[in-house]
């Protein structure tokens, strides 16, 4: 409820979208009114999925989100998942969960896809209208219809791939990259300063060949980063 106020104050906490932004979006309705899903016919799911601490996958807040959407959906109606999860998590797991609350049948009566959220947090050139966005669909006719929603905003344009699994382990692995050759990075970073080498202009003259992975030390965390080798 403090988030949807502040947005409908034009503030943004996590300093991603300005003021301006705000004022050219005169038509998003901020809230938290439950009641308000009945006027939809196209649900976007983007929640956090945390991991247990047994470091196993949290399906918490996103079975929850389902189940609230299962109140309201109707027929032909569709749900577009965006976040981080494992392969299958889509189709074994939710969509059952989702026919068995509504009493819907999947590609019968509503119809779902996977697009994974790929925004940098804090960077300012990639957002979503500039990053390439992978477009998956339960049926042929559903991943052109969300091929389609997102084309409208997303400018670097469309990926479609052939089935909800191969669109969730494309992201899942993404972050896993990340993950395993930054950790590798901190490593060699630690090794080159126990030698009193400098890494950073290693780096740069390693980065000089054309295929040269050029990442940097750092911190290896963020909300999914050090969560999504779990999910995988």
């Amino acid at each position: 409820k403090s988030r949807i106020n502040d947005l409908i104050k034009n503030i943004d906490i996590n300093d991603e979208v300005s003021k301006q932004d705000f004022n050219k979006s005169k038509k998003i309705i901020f809230t938290n009114n439950q009641n308000k899903l009945k006027e939809c016919n196209i649900y976007i799911i983007t929640v956090p999925t945390p991991i247990n601490k047994n470091k196993t996958p949290d399906l918490t807040l996103i079975k929850k989100a389902s189940v609230l959407v299962s109140n309201f959906i109707s027929k032909n109606d569709t749900i577009i998942f965006e976040s981080t999860v494992f392969p299958g998590l889509t189709n074994d797991i939710i969509i059952p969960l989702i026919e068995k609350k509504s009493q819907l049948k999947i590609n019968i009566d509503f119809f779902c896809g996977y697009s994974p959220e790929r925004v940098n947090p804090g960077d300012k050139k990639r957002k979503l209208t500039n990053i390439k966005k992978i477009v998956s669909g339960s049926n042929k006719k559903t991943l052109d219809n969300i091929a389609n929603l997102y084309k409208k905003i997303v400018k670097a344009g469309i990926h479609k791939v052939s089935s909800i699994e191969i669109a969730e382990a494309a992201k899942v692995i993404e972050n896993c990259q990340r993950d395993i050759n930054i950790a590798f990075v901190n490593e060699l970073s630690m090794i080159f300063d126990k030698m009193n080498l400098d890494t950073n202009e290693i780096l740069k003259a390693a980065n000089t060949k054309w295929n040269f992975l050029n990442f940097r030390p750092g911190l290896v965390g963020g909300h999914c980063i050090g969560v999504d080798p779990y999910y995988l």
